[in-house]
């Protein structure tokens, strides 16, 4: 399968971490996803990823159980950046270099997150891993995967979830949800569709960077979807 993107920026949920736990992470979910990440990577396509933290942590779930929501985001932000070093070694572990550069800095840890440091890894072969989101509080990872994909200049947001794209309704609880295979970026905003968070939708768009939801779970999914295979929607300007 021929990858239709040069370089992309992969959204990954920290539940879609968990597998089957109730808390933290699955080594063997991890193991897979960096398993495919190597394949599209050993066809040249350059590879930034975020990832987020509500396996370990939510920040506005805490603070709305009375936490301080500054304080709580950082808490969450470190819990993103202890997901970032766990996909770096899986990474690595393989023979996939990869680099993590935190919004927060943490130089005992990784790399503080510099433009044209990030620019220079990925011309150099590496895997960029964007944790800590953009670094501030009352921002989602959602938020800051457009943002890095923005600043990347990436082809396209790849958004793995835990269904095979967007629907009119949440499918696991409506029966009678349809699914898109395309839909505008005016549409998820004013319908409210439950894919990212309306300022992440309209960095994209400003910026003219096509979201691509699909399902992890299927088999070889990253890999097929680079390829513009599989079953999945595409957000975009234009329908």
């Amino acid at each position: 399968m021929k990858p239709i993107y040069k370089r992309i920026l992969l959204k990954l949920s920290g539940e879609g971490l968990m597998g089957r736990k109730d808390f933290g992470m699955d080594a063997e979910v991890i193991k897979d996803l960096s398993a495919q990440i190597k394949k599209i990577h050993s066809k040249g396509v350059e590879v930034c990823v975020v990832v987020g933290g509500g396996n370990i942590f939510r920040g506005a779930k805490e603070a709305s159980a009375g936490m301080n929501r500054t304080v709580a985001d950082h808490v969450g932000m470190l819990a993103t950046v202890m997901n970032a070093l766990y996909i770096q070694n899986a990474l690595e572990s393989i023979g996939v270099p990869a680099r993590v550069l935190s919004g927060l800095n943490i130089p005992e840890v990784c790399e503080h997150y510099v433009y044209r440091r990030a620019l220079r890894h990925l011309a150099k072969g590496r895997v960029v891993i964007f944790a800590a989101g953009t670094g501030n509080p009352y921002f989602t990872t959602d938020t800051g995967a457009a943002l890095r994909a923005s600043e990347m200049q990436c082809d396209v947001i790849l958004k793995a979830t835990q269904v095979d794209g967007v629907y009119t309704a949440d499918p696991k609880k409506d029966a009678g949800a349809q699914r898109f295979d395309v839909v505008s970026f005016d549409e998820v905003i004013s319908r409210q569709l439950k894919v990212m968070d309306v300022s992440a939708v309209a960095l994209a768009r400003e910026n003219d960077i096509p979201i691509v939801v699909f399902s992890q779970h299927e088999s070889d999914a990253l890999e097929k979807v680079v390829a513009g295979k599989g079953s999945f929607t595409i957000i975009r300007k234009e329908v």
